[in-house]
This record gives structure tokens, C-alpha cells and sequence, in this order.
């Protein structure tokens, strides 16, 4: 009986040392930014889990295919969360000939409209420079590659994404929903 209580005590002791405190997982921020703007990235350490350490932050995954295709027609977030978005390009064809960005346009974008000046937008990966109508956007980006960007969910309201690259934003669209 002695022998089943200290058992019981060192047992005890040992799970509250291994679910206490775990301090070691805390978020480690680093701050990069050219000087130029005052917008800067910031780059969350991941828990061993793989889930963010940062609950105001929204992970999204979307891939483009070689057939034109992202495999989400709509993302749905909540208004003022940081969004850290991964464009995977999942084929195999090169940037110029099959190549993929993110694009999230302002509420009354016309997408068409948009597509026809992205095309003249080659060396800024197909984003017509001086627009107002991007909120955020990936670079251009080739088969088997992937890019990862963040940026803060807009107010409440229904917004849309393409890929700028000729001729795609016809097919490579979709709603991106931020929800109050």
C-alpha cells in the first residue's frame, strides 16, 4: 500500500511538470522591414504542433494547378485578424508559361476591367502599378513552387480574389468572405 502511494505521488508529480507552465512555445516575433514603408512582416515561430502560437491569426492554404485552377472558390476569415496566406502552385509548368499570384481586390472591382490592365503589368507580376484596387498579393510564382504572405483582414463584407496572369482571372477566381 506504501509502495501504490508514492507511486501515486511521483505520478502526480510528474504530470503537473509536464502540463504546466509551457513557456518555451511562446510566440518569437521578428519584425523585417526596408525602412521605406511603415508597413512591416512579422514572422510567428509555430509550436511543435505546426499551429500558430497566435490565435489573431488566420492560416490559409490555397494551390493553383497547370489546368488554371485554385482549389478554393471561397475563404472566409473574421474582420481585423491577421491572415497569413500560402499560394502553392501544385503543377509543374514555369512561371512563364503557366505561372500563379493571389489577388485581393477591393469590393467593386471589375474584374475584367482589372485583368485588362494586369496584362500590361508583365515586370510587376501582373499588378498594374498605382492601382487601388489590390488590398494584398502574392508575387507571380512557377510549378512545384510556393509563397506565403500576410496582411490584415479587411472590414466585414464580401471581396474577391483572381490571378492576375493572362487570361486566367476568368477561371482562377474566387470569394473571399470576412465575417464580423
Amino acid at each position: 500500500m506504501k509502495f501504490l502511494s508514492k507511486s501515486i505521488l511521483v505520478l502526480g508529480a510528474v504530470a503537473m511538470i509536464a502540463c504546466g507552465d509551457k513557456k518555451e512555445e511562446k510566440e518569437d516575433k521578428i519584425t523585417i522591414g526596408d525602412g521605406a514603408s511603415p508597413q512591416s512582416q512579422t514572422t510567428t515561430k509555430s509550436s511543435e504542433s505546426g499551429t500558430s502560437a497566435d490565435e489573431d491569426v488566420v492560416e490559409v492554404t490555397i494551390e493553383g494547378n497547370d489546368q488554371m485552377r485554385f482549389n478554393k472558390d471561397e475563404i472566409r476569415v473574421k474582420a481585423g485578424k491577421t491572415v497569413r496566406l500560402t499560394l502553392k502552385h501544385v503543377g509543374e509548368m514555369e512561371k512563364s508559361v503557366m505561372g500563379h499570384n493571389w489577388v485581393l481586390l477591393t469590393q467593386g472591382t471589375v474584374i475584367n476591367e482589372f485583368g485588362q490592365k494586369a496584362v500590361q503589368a508583365k515586370d510587376n507580376d501582373y499588378i498594374p502599378e498605382g492601382t487601388d484596387a489590390v488590398i494584398a498579393h502574392t508575387k507571380m510564382i512557377g510549378g512545384g513552387e510556393e509563397v506565403t504572405i500576410e496582411f490584415e483582414a479587411p472590414e466585414a463584407g464580401e471581396y474577391e480574389f483572381i490571378c492576375s496572369f493572362p487570361g486566367h482571372y476568368s477561371v482562377m477566381k474566387g470569394k473571399f468572405i470576412v465575417e464580423e
